[in-house]
C-alpha cells in the first residue's frame, strides 16, 4: 500500500524500513508534522502514518479526504490528536498501536522517581564540577511510603507492581475500571480523593479524555500532601501546568518528573539548543531544581520501536486486505467487511 509517513526521524525510518521487509508497503518518509499546511503532501496516498504531535483535526481530515486518503495509521497508543467524528464523516479509518512496550514507559517512570528522590541529576552535575557536597541532596526511603498510581492499564499495573513488590511501598491505585488481576501485598484500590490526600508520590498513567483533561488542577493540588512528588509519563494535558508551577513555588508540590507536556508539540523531538524557548511556562519549569523533564522519550527503547513498526505496518496490511483490525479506533470499512462475512 502507498503510505506517507509524517514526523519521521532517522530512528523511525530504520525500524519501519526493517519491519517493512515483511510487508512490502510503498513508504515515503517525510520529517514535517501533519498540519493544514502539510496535508497536501499526502496527495495520491491512500494511507498516512502519524505520531503524537501530528494534527488531524477536522480541516486537516477534510483535506486528506479530498486527496484520497482512506486510512490514518497512528504509530502510538493515544488518539486524542485525531477528530474521530470528522474521520467518520469523511470515511477515514483510524488505527493505532495500543501496546508497544509497557515495560519501557513503566521503567522510565521508576527512573524519574529515583532521579528526583535521590537528586541524581543535581549530584551528577556537582561531581562533574568537582563539588562533592551532599547539602541539598537528601532523599527518603521508598520502602514503607504510600504511592498513588492513577490508571492501572498495562503501564500503570507494571508501575504499581514495581513500587509495591520491588520497593515495598504501600500502593493506592485508582481506575474507573479496576484491574482484577492486579494483586500484590500492600496494594489496594481507593477513591481519587483518598489517593491524593494519602500519597507522597502520585504517578499518572491514564488516557487523555474530556474527563481527565487537567485532572491535576487546583482542586487536586489542594488535596495532595504537602511536598508530594508528581510524575507524568502519560499525556501532558492531564496536568494544568500553570497551577502546578504555583504549587512548586510555594512547596505544596515538592518535586515533579515529566516526560510529557501539554504544549510539547512546538518543543519536543527538535534540537532547540541554539534558540530561545518562547514558551514561558515551560521555561519557568526549567528553573526549578526539583523538576526533571525528559522529552517524551519514555517509550524510546529498541523493543518498543520494533513493536511500533511491526504493529503499524500490520494495521495497514489489515486495512489494505479488508481484514478486521483489532487495533482500529474507527473503521467503517472494516466493520462492514466483518458484517458481510458474518451474515
Amino acid at each position: 500500500m502507498k503510505v506517507i509517513v509524517y514526523s519521521t526521524k532517522a530512528y523511525d525510518r530504520q525500524f519501519i524500513q526493517s519491519a517493512n521487509a515483511k510487508f512490502g508497503h510503498d513508504l515515503k518518509f517525510i520529517e514535517p508534522r501533519l498540519s493544514e499546511e502539510t496535508a497536501l503532501l499526502a496527495d495520491g496516498h491512500p494511507a498516512i502514518c502519524i505520531f503524537v504531535n501530528d494534527h488531524a483535526d477536522a480541516p486537516v481530515l477534510k483535506q486528506l479526504h479530498q486527496r484520497g486518503t482512506r486510512l490514518i495509521a497512528l504509530r502510538c497508543a493515544g488518539f486524542n490528536n485525531v477528530d474521530l467524528e470528522a474521520a467518520e464523516r469523511y470515511g477515514i479509518c483510524v488505527v493505532r498501536v495500543p501496546a508497544y512496550s509497557p515495560y519501557a514507559v513503566a521503567e522510565h517512570t521508576i527512573g524519574l522517581i529515583l532521579a528526583l528522590n535521590r537528586n541524581i541529576a543535581r549530584a551528577y552535575a556537582r561531581v562533574r564540577d568537582g563539588n562533592f557536597s551532599l547539602d541539598g541532596l537528601l532523599g527518603f526511603d521508598l520502602h514503607g511510603k504510600t504511592a498513588g498510581v492513577v490508571g492501572t492499564g498495562r503501564i500503570g499495573s507494571l508501575v504499581a507492581r514495581s513500587l509495591c513488590s520491588g520497593f515495598g511501598c504501600n500502593v493506592l491505585a485508582h481506575d474507573t475500571r479496576p484491574n482484577a488481576e492486579l494483586a500484590c501485598n500492600g496494594l489496594r484500590y481507593a477513591s481519587m480523593d483518598e489517593l491524593l490526600s494519602e500519597s507522597i508520590i502520585v504517578t499518572l498513567h491514564c488516557p487523555l479524555t474530556p474527563e481527565t483533561h487537567h485532572l491535576i488542577g487546583a482542586d487536586a493540588v489542594r488535596q495532595m500532601k504537602r511536598g508530594v512528588m508528581l510524575i507524568n509519563t502519560s499525556r501532558g494535558a492531564l496536568i494544568d501546568t500553570p497551577t502546578v508551577v504555583e504549587a512548586l513555588k510555594d512547596g505544596q508540590i515538592g518535586s515533579m518528573g515529566l516526560d510529557v507536556y501539554e504544549e510539547e508539540a512546538d518543543l519536543f523531538y527538535e534540537d532547540l539548543s541554539n534558540k530561545v524557548i518562547r514558551d514561558d511556562v515551560f521555561a519557568r519549569l526549567l528553573t526549578f531544581p526539583n523538576v526533571v523533564i525528559t522529552g517524551h522519550q519514555a517509550y524510546f527503547t529498541k523493543e518498543a520501536l520494533a513493536n511500533i513498526a511491526e504493529t503499524t505496518l500490520q494495521n495497514i496490511a489489515d486495512f489494505e486486505q479488508g481484514r478486521a483490525c483489532p487495533n482500529a479506533v474507527y473503521c467503517d470499512q472494516m466493520r462492514k467487511s466483518e458484517t458481510r462475512r458474518d451474515s
